[in-house]
């Protein structure tokens, strides 16, 4: 017997509204940063692929996201079924059999297609691990109006001399426009992302080749002091508690001169949807010291990862399939303008002409992930690994400690050489604990 038409589209609404009853929910945990939101409000298009898996959002700030999802994984929780995770923690949690290995990708996924740089930072003897949403080194972001106004022309290659004179010339306190905006707020992956890039600018490493902490040396102290007095003489007010979200809405209402900080950072500063100055705005390269050529070596990736732990590795699977494809890439690209797609993941976006003519930073942005040496960060001789962060499990809590000397530093509370002091002391203790300092 035929089945009519309206009989036929009957039985397809019953079958999706089953197939949604009896979907298999999946819980994603992730940061709260503009590319990732902006997912979250398309994902109608990976519901019409996949209504048999339903997906829940656990979005958090940055330092409650990496400490909730550090403490999942390693206790064998089991909340979460994707992780966001940096390419810090993805090769040690990889060696740790704590993440499922990203085999056997749907057909036309493409993993050679992902940038050199960020394959090896998120593979293990040549294995994927994860899968980069976006990535990312670091830039300044500057007024070009207010570079023209006090009469300065950004350098091809900006020195941290130039920035302050910059700085100073651009700051108009009474009307809240400050000449450098940074990141204050304490953690590894905040304050101390910024200033270990800085650091490493200005010749500074963190060990020396026995394991023992360098903040007694003269590198780190002309870091800090040069970023306290930046920060202090022309930052804006409550600089300790502001992290990347809240220095981009400073840049983005026009309250910043410079802004130094993550790449990903532009297309929201040139976006005029968001940005009151987004016709204004210029790049450069992360500074130097007067001499050096060591732009900061910061190479960050925001990548999804499933944790060993899931019931549901499939469907977990699945969506990080969908959600860092070129498919995905083209969905923003239609939605939002291909100028704001994830980037710094995919060597094909960086091939397309319509993307290097709709973003004026596309070109600096690559040329700054591919000059990141994260083999050896610091010109010094160093025992380890990695970029503005170092490569060792104990890190991500002595870089925190660390930032919150810094921090308070930035706040008034401590002064710069009590800072350092207090660094090196808790540095060294730690790492003698964990057996590295002999």
């Amino acid at each position: 017997m035929k089945m009519t038409i309206r009989a036929l589209m009957g039985a397809c609404a019953i079958g999706a509204i089953a197939a949604a009853a009896n979907a298999e929910t999946i819980t994603v945990a992730t940061v709260n940063n503009g590319d990732m939101i902006r997912m979250q409000g398309l994902m109608g298009e990976f519901n019409k692929a996949h209504p048999d898996i339903k997906v829940e959002w656990v979005t958090l700030e940055e330092n409650v996201l990496r400490q909730r999802v550090t403490t999942d994984i390693a206790t064998g929780g089991g909340q979460y079924d994707v992780l966001t995770i940096g390419n810090y923690e993805v090769p040690i949690w990889a060696k740790q059999n704590w993440l499922v290995p990203l085999k056997d990708m749907p057909e036309g996924y493409d993993a050679d297609d992902i940038l050199p740089a960020l394959q090896k930072a998120l593979s293990v003897d040549g294995t994927l691990y994860a899968a980069p949403f976006y990535g990312e080194s670091a830039m300044i972001m500057y007024r070009k109006d207010l570079m023209e106004k006090a009469g300065l022309t950004m350098p091809e290659t900006p020195t941290w001399a130039f920035i302050k004179e910059a700085a100073e010339k651009m700051t108009d306190k009474a009307g809240e426009v400050y000449g450098i905006c940074l990141r204050g707020k304490a953690g590894w992956g905040e304050n101390m992302a910024f200033i270990t890039a800085m650091a490493n600018s200005e010749g500074a490493r963190w060990f020396d080749m026995d394991w023992k902490p360098q903040f007694d040396s003269p590198e780190w102290k002309t870091t800090l002091d040069t970023y306290l007095e930046l920060m202090t003489k022309y930052g804006p007010p409550g600089a300790s508690s502001n992290g990347f979200n809240e220095n981009l809405a400073l840049f983005q209402t026009g309250k910043c001169g410079m802004w130094m900080d993550a790449t990903v950072a532009a297309s929201f500063v040139t976006n005029p949807k968001d940005s009151q100055v987004a016709d204004k705005v210029g790049f450069a390269p992360f500074p130097v010291r007067e001499g050096g050529q060591n732009h900061g070596n910061w190479l960050w990736s925001w990548n999804l990862a499933i944790p060993s732990g899931s019931k549901k590795q499939d469907a977990a699977k699945a969506f990080v399939a969908w959600a860092t494809s070129k498919e995905y890439t083209t969905l923003v690209a239609s939605e939002e303008g291909i100028a704001n797609v994830p980037p710094g993941t995919r060597t094909s976006l960086y091939e397309n002409a319509d993307y290097a003519k709709a973003a004026p930073f596309a070109d600096l942005t690559i040329k700054s992930i591919n000059a990141v040496n994260t083999d050896k960060p610091s010109d010094q001789e160093i025992p380890y690994t990695g970029a503005q962060f170092v490569s060792i499990p104990e890190f991500q809590a002595i870089g925190t400690a660390v930032g919150q000397q810094f921090s308070a530093a930035l706040a008034g509370t401590v002064k710069a050489d009590q800072a350092l002091a207090s660094a090196q002391q808790l540095t060294t203790r730690e790492m003698t604990r964990a057996g590295y300092i002999k």
